[in-house]
Parts: C-alpha cells; sequence; structure tokens
C-alpha cells in the first residue's frame, strides 16, 4: 500500500518536508508533543522536602540556606558534627566565632568545656551529636532572634528525626525554650522531668558552656544535669 508521501508524489503534488541541523524530518514519522530533555530535567532534579531529606541532602540544603538574614554575614554554616547513631543530642544556641571560621559546632573555648562534660558521662565527643538551634553565627555571639530561630527549626527537627537520641541536652536558655515550646526561665527549665514535644525523647536543660566559664560557681549545677542524662541513658 502507498504511504502518504508516495501518494502525494503520484499526483504531482510536490512533498514539503521541514529540516533541521541533522537533516530531514518526516512529519509522518515526526513524534507529535513528546517532551524535550530540557522540560524533563526539572521533574528529575526535584530537591526533596525538608521533612524526607537524608543528612547528607539535608546538610547541602543548609549549606545554601537564604531563609535569614544570618546567611549575609556567617563565614560557614554549621550544621553538627557526630554520630547519626548517638543516644545523646547536645543543641547550643548558635555557632559562635571560632565555629564560624571552621564550620564545627563547639570548637573554641566553650566547646573545650563541653567535651569534658561529655567525656564526664562516659562518652567520646564522636559518640554523641552536636548541633546548635541556628546553623548560622548571630553578629557578636548575641542571642539568636525569634525569626532567626524560626527559620531554622525545620532543619533542627529534620535533625532530631534522623538522629533519634534518647536524650536531648538542651544548652541555655533559648535551646530550651525552643525545644520545650516554653517562655520559662533556664532556672525554671532545669532540673523537671520533661519529653521533646509528643516523642518519648528525654530533655534535660543545663547551662551552656560559655556562660559556665563566666560564672564557673554554677558547675555544680551542671553536673546535677549530667547525671540525669546518666540515669536516663541506664533505664
Amino acid at each position: 500500500m502507498a504511504t502518504g508521501d508516495e501518494f502525494l508524489t503520484a499526483m504531482g503534488i510536490e512533498v514539503w518536508k521541514l529540516r533541521d541541523r541533522q537533516g530531514e524530518i518526516d512529519l509522518d514519522k515526526a513524534e507529535p508533543n513528546k517532551p524535550s530533555q530540557a522540560e524533563i530535567a526539572p521533574e528529575k532534579n526535584q530537591v526533596p522536602a525538608i521533612e524526607e531529606m537524608d543528612a547528607q541532602v539535608l546538610k547541602a540544603a543548609v549549606a545554601a540556606c537564604q531563609r535569614c538574614q544570618l546567611s549575609k554575614t556567617r563565614t560557614n554554616t554549621v550544621f553538627g558534627a557526630g554520630s547519626l547513631e548517638a543516644d545523646v543530642l547536645f543543641i547550643g544556641e548558635g555557632p559562635g566565632r571560632e565555629e564560624d571560621l571552621q564550620g564545627l559546632p563547639f570548637v573554641g573555648r566553650a566547646g573545650k568545656l563541653l567535651t569534658a562534660m561529655i567525656t564526664a558521662l562516659g562518652f567520646d565527643r564522636n559518640q554523641v551529636y552536636i548541633t546548635n538551634v541556628v546553623k548560622c553565627r548571630p553578629p557578636n555571639n548575641r542571642d539568636p532572634l525569634t525569626d532567626e530561630a524560626s527559620a531554622c527549626s525545620r532543619y533542627l527537627r529534620r535533625q532530631i528525626e534522623i538522629i533519634k537520641p534518647k536524650v536531648i541536652v538542651a544548652l541555655g536558655r533559648v535551646s530550651a525554650q525552643l525545644l520545650l515550646d516554653s517562655e520559662v526561665s533556664l532556672g525554671g527549665l532545669r532540673g523537671r522531668p520533661q519529653k521533646y514535644r509528643d516523642t518519648d525523647i528525654d530533655v534535660v536543660v543545663t547551662y551552656h558552656p560559655a556562660y559556665l566559664l563566666r560564672k564557673p560557681t554554677e558547675k555544680r549545677k551542671s553536673w546535677d544535669d549530667l547525671w540525669k542524662v546518666r540515669l536516663l541513658l541506664s533505664q
């Protein structure tokens, strides 16, 4: 049976064909409405929601984050460090100067004290996980503002979901109030049994190591808090 082109040729009608750089395109054989690679690519490269990210993708998302004004003044983001299978998760308030320069949490003087606290618990630093409420340094080491903490809250929540710790140690007032959704003072939150949101994860509130460097007389209270962590882990 004659094709459409052969029939037209037999009738003395010239057949027109489209040409591209590769040669002729036969309209009879062309695939109409076939999406181009450029149209397909975005579907393949879609970024998952924060709640679906694994640790590696989440870290990359934090590194590229511009959700708040802290992104304009940071040197590095400080995602966190330690074991993703840790039983104990330490959460501070925000990176300081040394942390901002190195991109690692608690590496300055306060970090040395935190390491000593972790050792007192019977762990090496690489056996726990350490992070902060905000992932960029607030100027002059001030407390994170409400909108800054809010901008990072989904990142922190996802970190907790990935690690699934048995105990969270909230270091300082900002961390404690955010994790417990409370406006009670640090002194009012210390020493009380607490749970993180609607989970079975225990939260122990204690002083930030930077505060303990300024007020070493409070270290005894901090040790009492750490003792509660040991008790919770033994249950």
